[in-house]
């Protein structure tokens, strides 16, 4: 016979804690399978979507804006994981725009250059890790009126990306051509892409397709260098908004001075870790390619998006008030030493020894000072 007692429930099937379990099991199992086919989409730059069935997300977007008060000029890199075989962005400007592949080296050279430089602090007594003490648990981590409402200014293969440049007066019919020719973007793209119609900006659509039947778009995609004319320098995020995941954004600013955000646009407060004028050596390869071989003021800027859906417009760039120099340091703390023997050690002997030496010569006065 099959009873209850006090705290258990008993019954066919394991009873109804059993169901109970069962249920939430099932309901926490077809909440990670919806996870995993929908699509995700994040872009610093835009927005983005895989194909079905597959993820895709940008972590980082890294770009470099060089502009001479006239034209302006992006080149951006985009981070990305996922196993999708295509995805696909749009990118907002301002005025009509060139697009080519950028340079590589070019992200190198400025990681370089804007290295933080690293100062070393001694200090005197020793710190957990340092002889005599123990080592700690656990390691430290470190737009045109009468134009019909879609016109295709140029469309081309770069590289795993194809590039269509576009004009639109109606963000609806902007939508429905893109869909149309395979550039998949989310939902709610329509109204996002709304100011931008009202303020007759021109679009890059960009569908990225590995070349090789069956690849992934992982790591760090190739470059993509954007050219348009621009009488302020601005950088578009509006569409960020559409990410579904945190974002981070990293640029780099060649200008003739010292540039600055004007505003924060729904994240957290800019920082800048690097700024100065580039001289010699610095002021070749290819970054002086994208600065024209001409004197250029650097600034470096990183921004974090914990919640894209804050961000509310572009970032518009502007001279700050001084061209004053910064660059990030990184302060190493090390034990001081002499010839690799800890001055502490030493000083501590040394201190002994003299008052070793003191109370020898006190116990000898002392008896020589009785009378024999």
């Amino acid at each position: 016979m099959r009873g209850q007692g006090p705290g258990r429930v008993y019954g066919r099937g394991g009873g109804p804690w059993y169901r109970r379990a069962l249920s939430l099991l099932l309901v926490l199992a077809a909440l990670q399978l919806g996870s995993l086919v929908s699509p995700a989409y994040a872009c610093g730059c835009g927005a983005m979507v895989p194909s079905e069935r597959n993820r895709i997300t940008v972590g980082q977007e890294t770009s470099v804006v060089h502009w001479d008060g006239r034209t302006e000029q992006i080149v951006m890199r985009l981070t990305v994981r996922g196993d999708a075989g295509e995805a696909a962005w749009i990118m907002p400007v301002p005025h009509r725009a060139s697009v080519g592949l950028g340079d590589p080296a070019l992200f190198e050279e400025l990681a370089a250059i804007t290295a933080p430089v690293t100062e070393t602090r001694h200090y005197f007594w020793p710190r957990e890790g340092d002889w005599p003490l123990p080592q700690p648990d656990g390691a430290g981590a470190p737009a045109p009126g009468a134009a019909p409402p879609v016109g295709v200014v140029d469309r081309q293969r770069l590289g795993p990306f194809d590039v269509a440049r576009l004009t639109a007066t109606d963000p609806q019919a902007l939508r429905d051509w893109l869909d149309g020719h395979g550039f998949t973007l989310p939902g709610p793209l329509a109204s996002a892409l709304e100011p931008y119609v009202d303020q007759g900006w021109e679009y890059v659509a960009v569908r990225l397709a590995p070349r090789e039947e069956g690849e992934v778009l992982t790591g760090a995609l190739e470059p993509l260098h954007l050219r348009f004319a621009s009488d302020r320098l601005v950088y578009p995020m509006r569409l960020s908004r559409l990410a579904t995941t945190a974002q981070s954004l990293g640029l780099y600013v060649l200008a003739d001075h010292r540039m600055e955000p004007a505003g924060r646009i729904g994240g957290q407060e800019p920082r800048v870790t690097f700024a100065g004028r580039l001289e010699g050596a610095d002021a070749g390869g290819a970054v002086g390619d994208l600065a024209g071989g001409g004197p250029a003021f650097l600034t470096a800027v990183v921004q974090d998006f914990p919640d894209p859906s804050r961000i509310d417009g572009d970032h518009e760039l502007r001279a700050a008030g001084a061209d004053t120099p910064y660059r990030s340091v990184i302060h190493r703390s090390e034990l001081l030493t002499v010839g690799g023997f800890p001055v502490w050690l030493l000083t501590v002997l040394v201190v002994a020894g003299a008052a070793v030496t003191a109370v020898a010569v006190a116990l000898r006065r002392r008896r020589g000072a009785v009378p024999a």
